[in-house]
């Protein structure tokens, strides 16, 4: 009898692509006219707290330097939905920093929502909760398939990826 053939459903942030694009965006903050003169930035990335801080010096000056950020980590495959954005802060010199964490892994509450989202679909497989992971299983590929592409044309508010799949 064939074995059951599973995948697992994961939100990992490719860090050194992350950082890639927080060099490419400071190096586009350092040149652009529009940031000249001011203390528009952003951090290197904490890898070991997994966070990032911008600085600028309004709200809407920050949401420039997010917008650059966001659009080269767009260009270099890390999806922006993994930017937690935390408590805008006045820090010195009449500036704003915010800091933005990193959402990794899948918390218990979307576990259970993409859980249930793929109970609905009425397939033959088994979705088991697996520490930060969801493991999908099932005799059929065509089934496994059918979940991969229902789950990318709904996607859940963070990113996921799909690792595994045998």
């Amino acid at each position: 009898m064939p074995s059951d053939s599973s995948f697992d459903i994961v939100n990992e942030v490719n860090l050194q692509e992350l950082d890639n694009a927080v060099v490419q965006a400071q190096k586009e903050i350092s040149t652009r006219f529009d940031f000249r003169g001011t203390t528009a930035s952003v951090s290197d990335l904490n890898k070991k707290d997994k966070e990032l801080v911008l600085t600028a010096d309004g709200e809407p000056q920050l949401e420039a330097v997010l917008q650059v950020l966001v659009s080269k980590m767009t260009k270099r495959g890390v999806d922006p939905r993994c930017l937690d954005r935390q408590k805008l802060e006045q820090a010195t010199h009449n500036t704003v920093r915010q800091k933005v964490k990193l959402k990794s892994g899948i918390d218990r509450e979307t576990a259970k929502a993409l859980q249930k989202q793929i109970k609905d679909l009425g397939l033959k497989v088994n979705a088991s909760i697996q520490g930060e992971a969801l493991r999908i299983s099932g005799s059929k590929k065509d089934d496994l398939q059918a979940v991969i592409a229902h789950l990318r044309s709904h996607p859940p508010e963070i990113p996921i990826q799909f690792n595994n799949y045998r």
